[in-house]
């Protein structure tokens, strides 16, 4: 165990400086691996995992499925804690952990959300987030199999966040493979189905959808970070901005003063 924690300390400490330290001037270098992954996540989606998250959304009442969506939002409630604490919103964390104590008691483990009922508000936070509130850069951009957008610094969130407060990976710690890996591929199905509107509008919107969705996703996290309050600092990637994503006035000689 000290030995598996060590290792993830080490990978953490990489992903930071990697983050903090990079002088691409690309905000996108992996692109051409990037959209050969985003390729190979489309059309596994629309031959599968749409197909499939399209029929439970047909078949699963609402209040099933609101009732699944309540119960996983429960469980990144522990992961919410962590990061809150992390960044030193002591208040959030203290309304996240009330949340998780009333939703899992009064709540049937979550699948109804109580919580909400009564206007308790909902503090979301992930290690990527707590590393960004911090200063550390995104980094590179990347697209993960069958998970989608992420980037460097999110990408290290997530491992650390998998390690230490996940509820359905502490099944598969436990032994309980059959569990874990039926709880993962409901949590998959939801993430999914929830997406269903999303992922048709950018398809048939946007003239590009995997840079539509790089650029969402990124805007999206940098929102995340600041609390709702994006400047400048708050979407740095760590990179040097390439001349096209200057702006106008820096990219051109300022005009002499007649």
């Amino acid at each position: 165990m000290m030995y598996t924690k060590l290792r993830l300390l080490v990978i953490v400490a990489i992903a930071v400086l990697v983050t903090g330290c990079a002088t691409a001037t690309n905000r996108d270098p992996l692109e051409g691996m990037n959209r050969g992954i985003y390729k190979f996540n489309d059309v596994t989606d629309r031959a599968f995992f749409k197909p499939v998250a399209t029929a439970y959304k047909n078949v699963a009442p609402t209040p099933v499925r609101k009732g699944f969506n309540n119960f996983f939002n429960n469980l990144y409630s522990i992961t919410s804690v962590l990061n809150n604490l992390l960044q030193f919103k002591f208040a959030n964390a203290f309304s996240e952990a009330g949340r998780f104590v009333i939703n899992t008691t009064f709540g049937i483990a979550g699948f109804i959300d109580v919580a909400g009922m009564d206007n308790i508000p909902v503090h979301k936070e992930d290690f990527g987030q707590t590393l960004g509130y911090w200063g550390v850069g995104n980094g590179a951009y990347l697209v993960l199999p069958f998970l989608g957008p992420s980037t460097v610094r999110d990408t290290t969130g997530l491992v650390f966040d998998t390690a230490t407060t996940d509820p359905i990976a502490y099944q598969h710690n436990m032994g309980r493979i059959r569990l874990h890996n039926q709880l993962r591929a409901g949590q998959f199905l939801d993430r999914r189905t929830e997406l269903l509107d999303a992922k048709d509008f950018i398809d048939n919107a946007a003239l590009d959808p995997y840079a539509f969705m790089r650029d969402a996703y990124l805007q999206r996290r940098a929102n995340q970070v600041a609390d709702g309050v994006v400047d400048g600092k708050s979407i740095d990637d760590g990179f040097e901005p390439a001349d096209e994503d200057k702006p106008a006035e820096e990219a051109k000689p300022a005009e002499q003063t007649k």
